[in-house]
């Protein structure tokens, strides 16, 4: 067990470049079991979510390797089709080998997955893709079991456009024979780059980044390199870091138009921002204004996963905030960590009502997911005083190498054993 010790009040300056998207990479890692071709996926991030799904890959079968800050995944080799328990609890995105899987060996076993405990997310939407597609489906003493002769296209109609189920009938389909249409899907940029790396490995998917993705069934796939995009969540929480904080950085390797919902806000706030290419350049030296309300949304609509992090922030503005999270109902679990630093939000329901104050104080407070410790993390580095961070384990599944990139803006934090 690890904590976090942060000496707040320190402006941050300089520039901090943005790992590659978590929620890119890991659909990525589970498309690699539909080739048995080398695939090489670029420029990794050194995040815990990724070192549980290269460990699953194994147990698959499949042979990966990392040179440098790279992974070479060879499936050539893999010949099983159970993911197991122990490792699916670890990771919410092991539901994403559900659809390679099927692809590869038409039958599947996987124990319900875990990640954060942010809310039921149940996998009942890609459950139901997969039947679409001729999947049949029983579940067993925790264990989902699949099986199918073949994979046919068909059209799926999702109740909600949820990511990883769009993600996953996706992987399912691009090897079924015929058309498969999905309908209400998500629009994330991370479905976009997923359809550009099933493309580049020889699958024929169009329609990603729109609410109608078309995918024609393949029978070959090849290998190759690919470089995952940059991490929109990663980038919102250190342009917000700055914006509590004051001063001045420089977000690099990321698109605008992919966080331009979080940087419309900031603007309210009253902070500074200046694009140019694939750099976002955020300034804060006055006081930070309330914006009213604020609504979490799929995309292109604000971000659940910047939703912890910006409540954190409204609550040192000058004024009042509404934060409403209409994705996941138990996300505002951080809150009474933030309350011990002194922040002024009362909960009901999916609201939160923010109620501005001059300054965080230091405090221990504790990490219950992974957005909420971020969260819990750039509070600290507004604060005054010194604060402890516990349970950095949830943090770790998504930022790598989180407290040198701060240390290198000029943040007061270790990282040391509890």
């Amino acid at each position: 067990m690890e904590k976090y010790i942060i000496n707040g009040g320190n402006r941050l300056y300089g520039s901090v470049n943005i790992q590659t998207a978590k929620n890119s990479v890991l659909p990525i890692l589970a498309a690699a079991v539909l080739t048995d071709k080398r695939v090489r996926i670029l420029n990794i991030p050194q995040i815990s979510d990724v070192k549980n799904m290269v460990k699953i890959l194994g147990c698959l079968g499949c042979k990966a390797v990392c040179e440098g800050c790279d992974i070479i995944i060879d499936s050539s080799s893999a010949d099983c089709c159970e993911i197991p328990g122990a490792l699916a609890h670890e990771l919410r995105s092991s539901i994403f080998l559900l659809g390679p899987v099927i692809s590869r060996f038409h039958r599947a076993k996987i124990a319900y997955p875990g990640g954060c405990d942010i809310g039921l997310r149940p996998v009942d939407l890609h459950l139901n893709g997969l039947k679409r597609l001729g999947v049949k489906i029983t579940e067993q003493n925790g264990y989902i079991l699949c099986n199918c002769e073949k994979l046919t296209g068909n059209e799926i109609m999702l109740d909600c456009p949820s990511v990883g189920a769009t993600e996953n009938i996706m992987l399912a389909a691009v090897k079924a024979e015929g058309t498969t249409v999905i309908k209400n899907a998500a629009r994330e940029p991370e479905i976009e780059d997923l359809q550009r790396f099933l493309n580049y490995i020889g699958c024929k998917v169009c329609g990603a980044g729109s609410g109608t993705i078309i995918i024609e069934g393949v029978k070959n796939l090849s290998g190759g390199e690919y470089l995952p995009i940059s991490d929109r969540i990663e980038a919102g929480t250190f342009l917000i870091a700055a914006a509590m904080c004051g001063g001045e950085i420089e977000a690099d390797g990321i698109s605008a138009e992919n966080i331009s919902s979080l940087l419309h806000k900031l603007r309210e706030n009253g902070c500074k921002l200046a694009v140019k290419n694939d750099k976002i350049k955020l300034q804060r030296f006055g006081k930070l204004i309330s914006v009213k309300s604020i609504e979490t949304q799929p995309y292109p609509g604000f971000p659940t996963d910047l939703q912890a992090q910006m409540t954190a922030l409204c609550c040192i503005c000058c004024g009042n905030s509404i934060v409403t999270e209409n994705l996941f109902e138990t996300r505002f679990k951080y809150i009474p960590e933030l309350r011990k630093m002194g922040a002024d939000i009362t909960v009901s329901g999916r609201n939160a009502f923010v109620r501005g104050i001059d300054k965080f104080k230091g405090a221990s407070v504790a990490s219950c997911d992974l957005r909420g410790g971020a969260a819990l993390v750039i509070s600290a580095l507004a604060a005054e005083g010194t604060s402890e961070v516990m349970d950095l384990s949830h943090i770790d599944r998504g930022y790598g190498q989180f407290e040198h990139k701060l240390k290198n803006l000029g943040a007061d934090i270790v990282r040391t054993p509890i």
